[in-house]
């Protein structure tokens, strides 16, 4: 059953979506309207801040503030001060902006992390500690992390056996030492999945029999790593904090080399929020907004004529379009003028794609199709030791890197993402049959899909020997109202987000660009697009969804 409008999807109290299930719903919620802003009981979290979070704020206001004033979390001193200085800087006659550091108690258990993740229900300062059900017990600490039974989200509720466990027994007021092994596995897995899939060397076995019991307790891949190693992977709360901090170690880099401060370039139709970083936390951007050949030439007219930047950022592929960039040029450029390449590999996904040669940086969110549960944030942040800039970035990042990844999320990341190939597997199966099946009906326009757009070649050179096109596609239709039924017919799960274990989808560029419609438009972004992300539900089933949503258009 599709979740009313403003329900959490899936139906669990950290969920990373929320139901707008009919096409006025997401204009309404971007209109304010009450009917769907009083309904909303979460949202996508860097839209809607989580009402436990909400709660926090109100104490902290409760306690310190003044009035008119309103309070903004944030996971460590480091954080919020850039922050600080980011009011600072844009809008300098502003005042009243104060910090306030607050020391979390420790005193009664062994809280660990930053204080502003959803997952994170324990909350302190001075003399009260706040705790979600107002529980003032002493808790002992599990050694192991829980056993599982395997049970995945299906988008309507998530297995409670290691969600309860954890809130009620523990409070998810963790041992440090889970989350330290939790965050262990997962960058190993992420380096794991990067390198060739080799037999163990006598040489490279672990040494410790501890290490290694404890890395097959947690999954760990087995092939070692010969040309990723989990020390070049760095974990962050969310993925667009590891593209912000890609971003900044690539000016300061460029700085350092050039002795200026450089723009950067944002190549291809990108989610929003990476366009916004590279424009406001710098000297700017140069936007090649449709990410094609000619684009390409542009750039190289403006190197040869002594144009520099100091980065080069390109998802792969792009999202909503699907579209491929000729990341073998772009590397070319890159080596010839110096500057660094960050290509964000979350939609087509580790598995699906071998990007890390042509890049200097690999970034991902882990929120999406790693976790698949939909339930937990995370993002990650990969340095390719053949770069030719990999010191200069290993050196910034050993240095600047702060770990704020909260030890609940790290460890329902670790426990979500052991099953991540097999996952990606079938949902590549229904993403093909799903699009097959939209491309018999005249009613639709276009379905944007890797292997269905002009860019498929740059595609195919990095897809990998076992690999797919992914799990995610967009579609549109001759007819905008058409789009509109189609999406209101669909039935499955309807919300931001995408790489769910379930079928989810969403009016993408709505709800994304709802005030820049005609500029999304004008670089080849229909505004009625239809985004889906595929599940792992039965494969006749999903192509029976799509006759129906189709049959039923008036």
């Amino acid at each position: 059953m599709i979740a009313p409008v403003g329900q959490p999807v899936p139906d669990t109290p950290h969920a990373v979506s929320v139901s707008l299930p009919t096409w006025k719903a997401n204009v309404g919620y971007e209109e304010g309207e009450d009917w769907v802003i009083s309904a909303m009981q979460t949202g996508y979290p860097r839209f809607f801040v989580h009402l436990t979070i909400q709660e926090l704020e109100r104490e902290v206001l409760s306690q310190y503030g003044k009035e008119g004033e309103r309070v903004t979390l944030f996971p460590s001193r480091r954080a919020a001060r850039r922050c600080y200085d980011f009011f600072r800087d844009k809008r300098p006659e502003l005042d009243g902006v104060r910090l306030l550091h607050l020391e979390p108690d420790d005193s009664k258990g062994k809280a660990v992390g930053p204080q502003n993740s959803s997952h994170h229900d324990l909350f302190s300062k001075g003399p009260k500690r706040y705790q979600r059900g107002a529980s003032q017990h002493s808790f002992s600490y599990p050694d192991e992390l829980p056993a599982t039974n395997g049970a995945k989200t299906n988008g309507h509720a998530e297995s409670q056996d290691f969600a309860q466990f954890v809130e009620e027994r523990f409070g998810r007021n963790l041992n440090a030492q889970l989350a330290t092994k939790a965050k262990l596995a997962v960058r190993r897995r992420i380096a794991g999945c990067l390198t060739t899939n080799v037999e163990l060397e006598d040489g490279l076995e672990a040494s410790n029999s501890d290490q290694k019991q404890e890395e097959q307790q947690l999954d760990v891949p087995e092939a070692r790593l010969r040309n990723v190693s989990e020390s070049d992977v760095y974990l962050y709360p969310t993925g667009m904090s590891s593209i912000f901090e890609a971003h900044q170690s690539a000016m300061a880099i460029s700085q350092k080399r050039t002795g200026q401060r450089l723009r950067s370039i944002c190549f291809g139709f990108p989610y929003i929020d990476t366009l916004k970083v590279l424009e406001k936390w710098g000297p700017g951007a140069l936007f090649y907004g449709k990410g094609v050949e000619e684009d390409l030439d542009d750039l190289e007219r403006r190197l040869e004529s002594g144009e520099r930047f100091a980065s080069l950022f390109t998802e792969f592929p792009s999202n909503p379009l699907l579209r491929s960039p000729d990341l073998a040029r772009i590397r070319q450029l890159a080596d010839k003028y110096d500057f660094a390449v960050v290509i964000d590999e979350t939609v087509g996904n580790y598995i699906n794609i071998n990007v890390l040669p042509y890049a200097d940086i690999i970034v991902s969110s882990l929120t999406k199709i790693f976790s698949g549960d939909s339930n937990v944030m995370g993002g990650s942040l990969v340095l390719n030791s053949k770069s030719n800039l990999y010191s200069d970035f290993k050196q910034q990042f050993d240095q600047q890197y702060e770990d704020d990844y909260w030890a609940v999320d790290a460890i329902f990341m670790e426990r979500n993402s052991r099953d991540y190939i097999g996952r990606i597997i079938r949902i590549n199966t229904n993403a093909e049959i799903m699009t097959n099946e939209l491309q018999k009906s005249s009613l639709v326009k276009e379905v944007y899909y890797p292997a269905l757009v002009p860019s498929r070649k740059y595609y195919d050179a990095c897809k990998t020997t076992d690999g797919g096109y992914g799990g995610l596609f967009s579609v549109t239709f001759h007819n905008p109202e058409h789009a509109h039924q189609f999406f209101d017919n669909l039935q499955i799960q309807k919300g931001p987000s995408l790489g769910t274990n379930f079928t989810l989808s969403c009016p993408f560029v709505l709800i994304a660009h709802y005030n820049e419609l005609d500029w999304a438009r004008s670089m080849g972004v229909d505004p009625d697009l239809v985004r889906v992300s595929v599940g792992l539900e039965d494969a006749e089933e999903l192509k029976r969804i799509c006759r129906n949503a189709l049959v039923d258009i008036q």
